[in-house]
């Protein structure tokens, strides 16, 4: 049995299509590979059976680079609902359905992107089903008009040259233009209409050569050669193209046309400088961020030199370095020109200005830092900060009392759930369950990290040194800020 033989057994068995729908809906399937080549897609006809959760598969098109999905044919098998919901919405509200999930008859995940066919009454008699790989949705979406449009024009291109029954949907998003084999235009969707229109053309567009209607040097044998010429991010005025020449000719008959999908992209580019300049912006806040805390640095690196008091400059100190602890954030992500920053670059950054800035003078103590990295957003990247430098700043103040060195070590930990950054130094110690042993930097980082990170601080001390270890959960999307 040919495949019009069955096509025709199938609908006739599980549907209530006339004679004249199906003969339509054969027809189209006849292009199908040439829709499957096109897109490089698996193309499909479903039919609405007399279960309304269930259609059938009656025509199939596989790509002829050997990427197609299945294994074999799946004509004759069920589209349910539960697996193939965009397949069943078209089929019932006549509609296209856009890059919706569906499960294949061999169980595989795709998108699939619907459109309707129609009889002459406009009544939904089959869906145009073109399938993609979940990882190339990108180019489905680039390429779901083709699906639309090249169905019915095929269908109906011997009658658009002089009938005014061109039924291509109003709904198609790209402009369709289709030249005889004279170069002649013979078809333009509404779409094409209106992008010419607002170039300025003031006649009608069937009946003029192809020369007359592109917008670069394709020439009309140059389609014919290739088979297909594109053309990417052409800008003509204010508006940017994207336009796809693409030779096609019809197994059915000895018909040939070369249609053009004009891609209106200028919306997205448009997006897109939009996005690029508040990146910019962006950046540019965390800069000036960035250049104040630095500023307020300073100006207490200035008070702290005009104090005498030992006690005072050791508060101005810490101060400064919570400060530009603050600002090594900004710092990175004004480089970055993003909201995700790596925490170890964040912690080289305090680890430096501790050398520079902190408690190490007159001692032979070392700062180590090692571990995994990750990425996080500026708030969490700030806290952790704020944490290890207050840790880090109590360890040179407290850690090597009466001793000439020692040695800090920083440690990060991803996991998959939580992740935890350790202090650990081998200092004097102390007796963490006496009181008053922490003071209001301690009492701070405590906050920090059970309120804004959600995490748990652990402390253990003895006479060979002090391990301070602070976890929190790696998707921190939803938590609430919380003063300190």
């Amino acid at each position: 049995m040919d495949n019009s033989q069955n096509l025709l057994a199938l609908c006739s068995e599980h549907s209530d299509l006339d004679l004249s729908e199906v003969e339509k809906i054969r027809q189209i399937s006849g292009c199908l590979d040439i829709i499957a080549d096109l897109l490089e897609s698996d193309v499909f006809i479903d039919c609405r059976t007399r279960d309304s959760d269930v259609a059938i598969v009656v025509a199939q098109g596989r790509p002829s680079n050997g990427k197609s999905l299945y294994l074999g044919s799946v004509v004759g098998e069920f589209a349910h609902r539960s697996k193939e919901p965009a397949v069943i919405r078209t089929l019932e509200v006549g509609m296209p359905t856009m890059d919706m999930r569906g499960v294949t008859q061999e169980d595989k995940s795709v998108r699939q992107s619907v459109s309707p066919i129609k009889n002459s009454n406009g009544a939904v008699i089959g869906a145009l089903v073109v399938e993609k790989d979940v990882t190339e949705r990108l180019r489905a979406e680039k390429k779901l008009s083709v699906l639309t449009s090249t169905t019915e024009q095929l269908i109906e291109r011997g009658a658009a040259q002089k009938s005014s029954d061109n039924t291509l949907p109003y709904y198609v998003t790209d402009g369709i233009i289709m030249f005889n084999h004279l170069g002649v235009c013979t078809y333009a969707n509404p779409v094409a209409r209106k992008i010419y229109t607002n170039l300025g053309y003031l006649e009608d567009l069937e009946g003029l050569s192809f020369k007359n209607m592109i917008f670069q040097g394709v020439e009309f044998e140059e389609v014919l050669q290739k088979k297909q010429v594109s053309i990417n991010e052409l800008r003509v005025g204010n508006y940017v193209f994207n336009i796809n020449h693409t030779y096609i000719k019809n197994k059915n008959d000895d018909l040939s046309n070369v249609v053009m999908l004009i891609n209106d992209v200028t919306d997205v580019k448009n997006k897109e400088k939009e996005l690029i300049l508040k990146k910019v912006a962006i950046s540019e806040i965390h800069h000036r961020v960035k250049n104040n805390l630095q500023t307020i640095a300073s100006l207490l690196k200035l008070q702290s030199r005009r104090c005498d008091d030992k006690v005072a400059k050791i508060a101005f100190n810490e101060s400064i370095s919570q400060v530009l602890s603050i600002a090594s954030t900004h710092e990175i992500l004004a480089e970055e020109g993003c909201d995700d920053v790596d925490i170890m670059t964040i912690l080289q950054k305090i680890h430096a200005n501790i050398l520079k800035h902190g408690l190490l003078i007159n001692k032979g103590v070392t700062i180590k830092l090692k571990g995994d990295t990750f990425l996080c957003d500026s708030e969490m990247a700030t806290s952790i900060a704020l944490v290890v430098n207050e840790v880090t700043q109590n360890c040179l103040k407290y850690a090597f009392v009466g001793r000439e060195s020692g040695e800090i070590n920083i440690e990060i930990c991803k996991g998959s759930m939580y992740s935890n950054i350790s202090i650990i130094d081998d200092g004097i110690g102390y007796d963490t369950r006496s009181e008053g042993t922490e003071n209001l930097g301690l009492n701070i980082v405590r906050r920090i990290v059970t309120e804004k990170l959600r995490g748990n601080l652990v402390t253990e001390s003895s006479c060979t040194g002090t391990k301070v270890l602070f976890d929190f959960p790696m998707n921190l999307a939803n938590r609430q800020a919380v003063d300190i």
